[in-house]
């Protein structure tokens, strides 16, 4: 089996995540495909970037959806991770990405393209995020049956079970990934500085939350299962069964030599990493016959 390698927000081990250099240099690196997560703004547009507030990854401040989407242009995405950007790779005023630039950017690439995009939850917009997102598909010119737009091929992720089950009620089954992680409340307590009460009503959202998206999985609602690694490593016997029964897997975020061959012994069909090139150079090492 050839494994799918998709870039985790680009190639975002060299260059900042969710930046035009680093999605450039994923396609420069061969990846198959890139994955981005997308926010909505205060006037409505997609925007790339994962956390819901400015704060890790530029020098803004605050919730990504009290600002507009030229608000979001006038700020630096790019010199917290400490690395140089190539002058054809652009400016750093060059590298904040809506999903608009992001698309354009692949259709340009010159050859076919992945494209998987994780919607953000919670999201003070709600199930608006995937109706948003299903329109401007659409007024690009993207064909929903074959979920594709010139050379570029289109999958959906969440974390969200009910936001899974709005995009199958919009898209085809097949490119639709249940995403699924466990939940660990000591580190939850600890990143979210919530008191106890209120953390044990977190946590009990989110375990409804993973069962929920299990069974989005278990039912084969939806096409994909999107574990990430450590829940990989967790639940082998349910990794297996999943994979047995002919469900797609596309597990995040796999960057080390001995997860790459866990992946590969395993028979996961997709691989999200930072770092495509140093995958696809293992991969190619670990085929027999190579």
């Amino acid at each position: 089996m050839q494994q799918t390698i998709f870039a985790h927000r680009g190639a975002s081990h060299q260059f900042a995540e969710h930046t035009r250099a680093a999605y450039l240099q994923a396609l420069a690196e061969g990846a198959d495909g890139v994955e981005c997560d997308v926010h909505m703004t205060r006037d409505e547009e997609l925007v790339c970037i994962h956390d819901s507030t400015l704060d890790r990854t530029s020098n803004g401040t605050g919730d990504v959806a009290d600002h507009t989407l030229r608000e979001l242009r006038d700020l630096d995405f790019s010199s917290w991770k400490g690395a140089g950007i190539p002058v054809e790779f652009g400016g750093v005023a060059d590298q904040f990405l809506s999903l608009g630039d992001l698309l354009r950017l692949l259709l340009s690439a010159g050859r076919e393209v992945l494209l998987a995009i994780e919607l953000k939850h919670p999201s003070p917009y709600g199930l608006k995020l995937e109706e948003k997102l299903v329109t401007f598909l659409m007024q690009q010119g993207w064909d929903p049956e074959s979920s594709t737009l010139a050379n570029v091929s289109i999958s959906f992720m969440s974390f969200n079970p009910d936001s899974v089950k709005h995009l199958l009620e919009k898209v085809p089954a097949h490119t639709v990934c249940q995403l699924v992680s466990d939940v660990r409340p000591a580190e939850l307590r600890a990143e979210l500085h919530l008191g106890v009460l209120t953390a044990a009503a977190v946590i009990g959202l989110l375990r409804r939350a993973l069962n929920d998206g299990e069974q989005n999985i278990d039912s084969h609602a939806a096409g994909m299962a999107g574990p990430g690694l450590d829940y990989v490593v967790a639940h082998p016997a349910r990794v297996a069964r999943w994979i047995a029964e002919g469900i797609r897997l596309r597990v995040w975020t796999v960057d080390e030599p001995d997860d790459i061959e866990l992946m590969r012994s395993l028979g996961v069909h997709e691989i999200t990493t930072n770092r495509p090139a140093f995958v696809r150079a293992q991969l190619t090492r670990s085929t027999p016959g190579s």
